[in-house]
């Protein structure tokens, strides 16, 4: 698949956005989530998708949501609690719905959204529609019971579902290799006999690439796809989130940053 220059501008035009966007809510204090880091793997995992395709995301969702086309206006006014938020101030940055962006939800619960994709996908199979549904979750997610349950049933139904984990390496302050025997969390679709694919979470084209397979897989109705984008957060957890012990060292911080220079 060749993509064109067009298509890598745009590309790359979101991933600047996203960056910005973080950047402002970083600036003025806003309490949440950033993502900044993990833009390749955001806007390169929502490409592929149409605007009548569903998602699903979690806590650090303001990429995917930017990614799959919510307004800018509408998301910022959300994050401040205001009446003109995408959610009407009700949700803030841990619940954001666009319905109009096909943003199904995303959830402050770990591996909340995952079966919310998973009764998209059912309804989208029933319809027959040739519509896909995507959720995105953390590597923490992994180790929920969710997340088993949900591929289980997408595989023995073939249901158009994308199961899309941003592998960041850190749960909180939690390392995976910490948290679970299998640190590649793509190998879990082996028990389940659907295609698990690494990815490289920095390199925005790879990850378009592996996406856009899975979701024609999925069109076509040939069942899931679980795909892991290793990937990397340059903040912390959250916004305001002191950790009395060091988990991370700055050289590995920097590391990673070099790669996105």
């Amino acid at each position: 698949m060749k993509l064109t220059i067009e298509k890598r501008l745009e590309m790359y035009r979101k991933m600047v956005t996203i960056r910005y966007f973080e950047e402002a809510v970083k600036h003025e204090e806003i309490m949440g989530h950033l993502c900044i880091g993990q833009e390749a793997t955001h806007v390169g995992a929502c490409m592929p998708l149409k605007h009548t395709d569903l998602i699903t995301a979690y806590h650090r969702s303001h990429g995917h949501s930017i990614a799959k086309g919510a307004p800018l206006r509408g998301l910022m006014a959300e994050l401040m609690g205001k009446t003109t938020g995408c959610c009407k101030g009700r949700g803030g940055t841990l619940h954001l719905i666009d319905k109009a962006s096909g943003i199904l939800a995303t959830s402050a619960i770990v591996g909340g959204g995952i079966p919310l994709a998973l009764g998209a996908g059912l309804s989208m199979d029933n319809r027959r529609t040739d519509h896909v549904s995507v959720c995105f979750f953390g590597d923490g997610a992994s180790n929920q019971g969710t997340f088993h349950e949900s591929i289980n049933m997408a595989a023995l139904w073939k249901l158009p579902v994308i199961f899309f984990c941003d592998n960041n390496r850190y749960s909180m302050s939690t390392s995976l290799k910490n948290a679970a025997g299998q640190t590649d969390v793509a190998m879990h679709a082996r028990g389940y006999n659907i295609p698990g694919i690494i990815v490289d979470g920095q390199d925005v084209e790879a990850v378009y690439k592996v996406t856009y397979n899975a979701v024609q897989r999925a069109r076509k109705g040939h069942g899931p796809t679980l795909i892991e984008a290793k990937t990397y957060r340059f903040e912390e957890h959250s916004m305001g989130m002191e950790v009395p012990m060091p988990y991370r060292s700055q050289d590995e911080i920097q590391r990673y940053k070099s790669f996105c220079d």
